[in-house]
């Protein structure tokens, strides 16, 4: 296939991409793992498409990396992660097999009559990929309804503990609610269960992609939960983060009563982190996008972010590599380099900017954002984002890309992140303090 480029956000090579997979930095280079239906740019029976970087502002695509070959992924190599061990890459992911496929679209099923099983895959490489005589069952699908969901358990992140490696999955109780299964293994091909977590019915019906990790001496959860939110006919699945308390021994999960959202501009799902070259632990996440791009592509990533946790809260910063290439001072967006660019102020209560169509203010402490002028009609999506009282400071990075606004306050206390359609060349932020342009080197 023709190998396609991209540079700062990765879009799909074409039709459709969600979650972001097996992101791991494996012998030099990042490789970022995609869900991808190859055929049309709509949610389909699930691969995983294949992008490679040196230094995560450069991507190239290199095709498909898992398909379906087997029973227990018939219908779809759903999400998972990697791992390194003496020199190979691991892969985890939930295979599925439908029992009801849709007779008049066999890449959906009906009433939900599937199973899930977590699969593996080793590569000695990172680039070749054995389908179809290299895939082994990590996990049987779950029989046991009292150990999670046979249907509803999926997305399995693997690390590393001090003394053994360990997995989470996402999944679902008997009486749905939300929960997470934890499993423990010493040679990363057996697993035995060994605890659950879990919280309350409105935390949501079962929590996808799950991501643990620890952090400027914090204790990390980022969970996916379908559900969370009531307001048809709204989305109602979201991702949000909390610090926790993990005991490694046995497993168990204390998860507080607060949470805060990963991206204000709740547009952003099921992301996944790693370490980067410097150890620093950087956040990938889909886009959610209402429409395809000319009919073509749909779906893309936002910026890397470097996740901090400072005083209890979690933030989320530009990671260097972006940041460090906006070198190119500019007067207008129009003389941006390949539609990339960063405006930066400082926006006091009370004030606002118009960018390229996209309204940001700041009132009563908290950034708001209202993108109606630059977002199709649809009843799922809301136009309007708003952040939390901002503790203090006002100052805004905004970077803008094709039919991408990223908004970090404060160096990343908290982003607003939104999918946008036509967006014009104009800026109109007379009112703000200390605008400066900039684009790509």
């Amino acid at each position: 296939m023709v190998m396609k480029s991209d540079r700062i956000h990765l879009k799909a090579p074409g039709n459709w991409i969600n979650d972001p997979n097996g992101f791991i930095y494996y012998k030099g280079k990042y490789h970022l793992f995609y869900q991808y239906f190859p055929y049309a740019p709509v949610w389909g029976t699930m691969h995983w498409g294949h992008a490679v970087s040196e230094d995560l502002v450069r991507w190239e695509h290199l095709g498909t990396a898992l398909f379906p070959t087997q029973y227990a992924d018939q219908n779809g190599c759903f999400s998972g992660s990697a791992i390194e061990h003496d020199g190979q890459m691991y892969l985890y992911y939930t295979g599925v097999h439908y029992f009801s496929p849709d007779p008049a679209n066999i890449h959906h099923c009906l009433n939900d009559d599937f199973e899930a099983a977590q699969l593996m895959l080793t590569s000695e490489d990172g680039f070749t990929f054995d389908n179809f005589g290299g895939k082994k069952t990590a996990l049987p699908p779950i029989m046991n309804s009292q150990f999670g969901h046979r249907t509803h358990t999926r997305d399995p992140k693997v690390w590393r503990g001090k003394d053994a490696w360990y997995m989470v999955l996402g999944s679902s109780t008997a009486d749905s609610r939300g929960q997470l299964l934890f499993y423990k293994s010493e040679n990363l091909t057996d697993w035995t269960f060994v605890n659950t977590a879990s919280k309350g019915k409105n935390w949501g019906w079962m929590w996808e992609c799950p991501d643990y990790f620890e952090v400027n001496g914090g204790q990390i959860l980022i969970i996916s939960p379908m559900g969370l939110l009531q307001e048809a006919p709204m989305e109602e699945n979201h991702t949000i983060c909390m610090p926790v308390a993990f005991d490694e021994k046995t497993c168990s999960m204390k998860i507080p009563d607060e949470y805060q959202y990963l991206d204000y501009g709740l547009d952003l799902y099921t992301p996944q982190t790693t370490l980067d070259e410097a150890g620093r632990r950087v956040l990938v996440a889909w886009l959610r996008m209402p429409e395809a791009v000319d009919n073509e592509w749909r779906g893309m990533f936002c910026i890397p972010r470097v996740v901090e946790y400072k005083d209890g809260h979690i933030c989320f910063r530009v990671h260097p590599h972006i940041e460090n290439r906006y070198t190119k001072k500019i007067t207008c967006p129009a003389l941006a380099n390949a539609a990339e660019y960063r405006v930066s102020f400082d926006l006091e209560d009370g004030q606002s900017a118009v960018i390229g169509g996209y309204r940001i203010l700041r009132q009563n402490g908290r950034i708001c954002t209202d993108r109606s002028a630059v977002f199709p009609q649809n009843e799922k999506f809301s136009t309007q984002a708003s952040t939390p009282p901002i503790k203090e400071g006002c100052h805004l990075d905004i970077y803008v890309g094709n039919h991408i606004i990223e908004i970090f306050v404060n160096r990343g206390e908290y982003v607003i992140t939104n999918a946008v359609y036509g967006l014009t060349d104009e800026i109109d932020a007379e009112a703000v303090t200390g605008l400066e342009i900039y684009t790509l080197e």
